[in-house]
């Protein structure tokens, strides 16, 4: 590793003190807390674009978490980094994502507008600082600062409307929001989208969402498709996007290690801390890779995150959230028992409606629509 690499020995340590692990270092701890975590567990059955049961081959929170975790590591590792610390803030990363994916996020931030919103990173760090309560000692994971800084400020500094649940954590274990993060959790941020922009394209293709043709017209994939049809000529359908998929995700993969290394070398940092301080981040796509980035999502957001199908299921979903949020409001005492010691003890209805947010954002989708499916009937 690099100096400028996240070291156990400089690590600002746990909210509370704890005794090190004879056999990992705290980043790992870190990673094997998150993966042992119930809210991790959970993400099996969570959406990423289509609903857990739609289909046995796509992606889930889950296995999208483990594919970022495992581009993270490839990254960090390549730039001298700790990749124990950046698939630690990969594995966590979506952790506080309700049901139904952003469509879940979505209405679970406009029913929670009058009691301080909702936002789902802000949402992991209450679950891995709170709402996880296997300890005897604390509630909560008691993660390095480093990992909870990383899933704080994955995606930059936090400076203007800051999320409730983040403000809340913040003003007792500052996590110095205004500056960017460590290099190992920027580099987890950009391998969430190397993940989703390749695997999203994966599952439109199996979806019959569009064709192979059509990909192949997109920037990058055209290339992409030119050289699997001239190292593999007469290919089958099935191996050959295949090939020019991962053709795409190395081109992205690639082109973040080249840009982290020149803006590296320009920086030279010599701590964790001047990365932190640098004013911009060290992991991103080059402008070149960047432009052409953006025709892919834009198709996938017409193609795919608004296909007429998705856009059915979306409303669907959200008649769900719509109907159990105001139920539990009104009926506290039909939450599982755990917690109703919390209801008893809620000070006004903000913080009922924080307890049921909580709630909800850790349903299942398929334990979601259960109960919606129940609770309408009684």
């Amino acid at each position: 590793m690099h100096p400028y690499a996240a070291r156990e020995e400089t690590s600002r340590g746990r909210l509370y003190d704890e005794e090190p692990s004879r056999y990992r270092d705290c980043y790992a701890r870190d990673r094997d807390r998150i993966v042992h975590s119930s809210a991790f567990r959970r993400l099996k059955h969570k959406t990423q674009v289509f609903i857990e049961h739609e289909g046995d081959y796509y992606r889930t929170r889950l296995t999208h978490s483990i594919e970022v975790a495992q581009v993270a590591r490839t990254i960090a590792q390549a730039l001298g980094g700790n990749a124990d610390l950046a698939e630690a803030v990969a594995l966590a990363h979506d952790l506080g994502h309700p049901p139904f994916g952003h469509t879940g996020e979505d209405a679970l931030e406009r029913l929670m507008a009058p009691y301080g919103g909702f936002d789902h990173n802000a949402q992991t760090l209450r679950i891995v600082t709170s709402l996880e309560r296997h300890y005897a000692e604390f509630d909560g994971l008691n993660l390095t600062w480093e990992t909870l800084e990383g899933i704080a400020k994955h995606n930059g500094p936090v400076t203007e409307a800051v999320p409730h649940a983040l403000a809340e954590y913040n003003a007792r274990h500052d996590l110095e929001l205004d500056t960017h993060a460590g290099l190992e959790a920027q580099v987890a941020a950009l391998a969430d989208d190397v993940a989703y922009n390749s695997h999203d394209l994966h599952d439109g293709l199996r979806a019959e969402l569009f064709s192979t043709e059509e990909l192949s017209e997109l920037p990058l994939l055209h290339d992409c498709f030119a050289a699997t049809d001239a190292r593999y000529p007469g290919l089958n359908l099935y191996r050959r996007r295949h090939e020019a998929l991962r053709r795409f995700f190395g081109i992205l993969v690639e082109d973040v290690i080249a840009q982290a290394q020149g803006r590296l070398a320009q920086l030279r940092p010599e701590t964790a801390m001047d990365i932190r301080r640098a004013g911009r981040p060290m992991a991103r796509f080059s402008d070149d890779v960047w432009e052409q980035l953006q025709v892919t999502r834009g198709f996938l957001y017409r193609r795919m995150y608004r296909a007429p199908d998705v856009v059915k299921m979306r409303r669907r979903v959200t008649r769900a959230l719509d109907f159990l949020f105001p139920f539990f409001m009104a009926h506290p005492g039909e939450l599982p028992r755990q917690w109703r010691k919390e209801v008893a003890e809620a000070q006004g209805e903000t913080e009922l409606a924080r307890i049921v947010c909580d709630y909800i954002s850790g349903m299942t989708d398929r334990f979601a629509l259960q109960e919606w499916k129940r609770l309408r009937k009684g």
